[in-house]
Formats: structure tokens, sequence, C-alpha cells
């Protein structure tokens, strides 16, 4: 049997697109013999080994007897070239609205995240600076603090030394006072 997918079929076709457009084709078949009919009536004829001339000849000779003519033909064709035209244009406005909801709206997307990572970036970058300022202070400090301590360690060290050296001599005073006195 010839089914409008086979009549259709040819090697390299998408079988979803090839059965979608089919089904709108056989939706929109017009009523009586056409077009539609005709290229059945030719493709049953082909798969009898038949030369091409011979099958449109033989289909046409059969549908003239009930009334096609060439012209009616011709223009039969091209209302079910019309039914696939609308067919791609509801397609291509499918295809952009899908196009908008999975492809734009995602780049859009990808482009706001990649806006957030350089901001994230950047902030980091002068979290860094920042923290490479406070771990300079915390150096200088540091520094400060140990010249500091030195300092005072030094400073106390010289004062108890000079205190116990008054203290003593003092003492060796009191002690010479009781002695020569």
């Amino acid at each position: 049997m010839v089914t409008t997918k086979t009549l259709f079929a040819a090697e390299g076709l998408d079988e979803r697109s090839l059965e979608f457009l089919s089904n709108a084709i056989e939706k929109n078949n017009l009523p009586g013999f056409d077009y539609f009919e005709f290229k059945r009536a030719v493709a049953a004829l082909l798969q009898m080994q038949l030369d091409e001339p011979t099958c449109y000849k033989s289909a046409f000779a059969t549908a003239a007897t009930v009334g096609l003519t060439k012209e009616k033909l011709i223009e039969t064709a091209g209302y079910y070239r019309n039914v696939l035209l609308k067919e791609k244009e509801h397609f291509d406005t499918a295809l952009e609205s899908q196009n908008t909801t999975k492809v734009t709206s995602r780049e859009q997307e990808i482009k706001r995240l990649r806006d957030q990572v350089e901001r994230h970036r950047a902030e980091v970058a002068r979290l860094q600076d920042e923290i490479g300022g406070y771990l300079n202070q915390i150096e200088l400090a540091e520094t400060a603090v140990k010249t500091e301590a030195q300092k005072l360690e030094k400073t106390k060290a010289s004062f108890e030394k000079t205190h116990e050296l008054v203290l003593h001599q003092i003492d060796r005073d009191v002690e010479n006072m009781h002695k020569y006195l």
C-alpha cells in the first residue's frame, strides 16, 4: 500500500518532519480525484516496475475518465504546495518561539551569570587588595611593636641597673656614715 509518507519519502529525509508534512497533506486533502490521488496512482504504477512516463500517462488516462484535466491537476498540485508552505510558516513561528524560550533566554541567563561572575571576581580582587593592605599594616605594626618592646626592655634594663647602682651607692654611703661618723 502506498501511504502519504511513502509518496514523498526520499533518502536522507527526517522521518519526524516527513510524518508531520504528510499528515498536513492528508488533513487538507481536497475531495475528489486531484493531484494527491494522481500521485498515489503514479506511485502504485511505479511499484509495478513500469517506466515513469508510462506511469504518468496511465494515471492521467484513468483520472481523465472522472473529469480531471491537466490544468486542474497542476492547480491542485499548487494547492498542496501552498498547504506545505503554510505548514513551513507555522513551523518557522513555532521554531522561533522555541528559539526564544530555549536558546535566547538561556543565552541571556548565561550573559547575566557571566556578568555576575565578573562582578564577583572584581569584588574578590578588591577584597584581596584590601587584605594585602591590612597585611601590610599588620607587618608594619608588628615591626613597630617589636621595636618598641625592645626599646622598653632596654629602658627597663637600663633603669633597673641604674636604680640598683644608685641604691647600692646610698647603702654604701649609709654604711660609710656608720663606719666613719
